[in-house]
């Protein structure tokens, strides 16, 4: 199976967290790869529950912290609320999506992620007071 390497910048270029995922198909549409994406990370975070979570976007009901969101103890994430969040933050420019270095402009838009491809989820800091 392909290995796509996953970034998480800000959009000053800083890189947050990489992560690697194996993918079952070389070309996706932005929205399967935003739900497999979330999907990984919510499975991740439910079997360890460490009480922080590190994905996309923030779960309901948690607080945000420098390494990620807090969560109460044995509080676990539903992966589908978790994947309609990242999808509608996605369609409201909360971040967006760069494969292969070209912004993904539509959720339905399919990218090409084989072997060696890079997807940068950047995210988008609302300014204050504006």
């Amino acid at each position: 199976m392909p290995l796509l390497t996953i970034l998480d910048e800000t959009a000053s270029g800083s890189i947050l967290r990489r992560l690697e995922m194996e993918i079952a198909q070389e070309t996706l549409t932005v929205r399967e790869l935003i739900t497999q994406r979330v999907h990984e990370e919510v499975t991740a975070y439910n079997e360890q529950q460490s009480g922080n979570f590190q994905g996309l976007v923030q779960p309901t009901e948690s607080e945000r912290t420098l390494n990620g969101f807090h969560l109460r103890p044995h509080r676990l994430i539903d992966a589908e609320k978790q994947v309609y969040r990242a999808l509608e933050a996605f369609q409201q420019n909360s971040f967006f999506v760069l494969v292969n270095e070209r912004q993904a402009e539509s959720l339905d838009e399919q990218v090409w992620l084989g072997d060696g491809a890079t997807a940068s989820f950047v995210k988008l800091t609302p300014l204050v007071g504006g």
